[in-house]
């Protein structure tokens, strides 16, 4: 459970603010929506693989 104190004269928009950064920072949405659909390990496993070959060729690219 996420808590944000608002402290003496603060705006409520303030809090609001912090309180979705909190919110995205923790991805708890993220996580329930992963938890919606259940996925197989070796799916899982081939996106992983996938993300992390994307990831060096954008880095390979940066080198030259």
């Amino acid at each position: 459970m996420l808590i944000v104190k608002v402290k003496d004269g603060e705006k409520i928009e303030r809090a609001l603010k912090r309180l979705k950064r909190k919110f995205k920072d923790t991805k708890v949405l993220q996580k329930l929506r992963e938890k919606q659909h259940y996925t197989k390990k070796s799916v899982s496993k081939r996106k992983q693989l996938q993300k992390a070959a994307y990831i060096q060729s954008l880095r390979d690219k940066e080198e030259f």
